[in-house]
């Protein structure tokens, strides 16, 4: 190989790296918020459909009904309930009505997610 060549193939390995290393930092980004919907499956009614539909999150289902220790540890009092984290920290919960109903909307909590994320910049 001639120096030319070994500078285009450096040019190519930097591009790849650089791309590797854009890819990890915008998925640590979305990794940092974590929507939690904590119901049951005798609560399934009012299973909070429009969870699915939040951006830049992970979004999870936890059944308290079959896990008693995240019940406990996050103090789940009603169902549906709502938490927002970041970075494994609670920053919001919305919990349901006396109804089991989820009062809050997508939009109130899509907001606090945005929130959440501008509160980085």
């Amino acid at each position: 190989m001639n120096k030319d060549q070994d500078i285009v193939g450096w040019k190519i390995f930097g591009v790849y790296l650089l791309i590797l290393i854009l890819v990890m930092l915008c998925g640590s980004a979305y990794g940092q918020i974590e929507v939690v919907q904590f119901n049951a499956e005798w609560n399934k009614a009012n299973k909070v459909e429009w969870l699915n539909d939040l951006s830049d999150c992970e979004k999870n289902y936890i059944d308290v009904g079959t896990d008693n220790a995240a019940q406990k540890k996050h103090q789940i009092a009603s169902l549906p309930t709502i938490i927002i984290f970041k970075d494994g920290e609670e920053v919001k919960r919305f919990q349901a009505d006396l109804s089991f109903k989820m009062v809050a909307t997508r939009k109130e909590v899509q907001q606090k997610i945005d929130d959440v994320l501008m509160s980085d910049f």
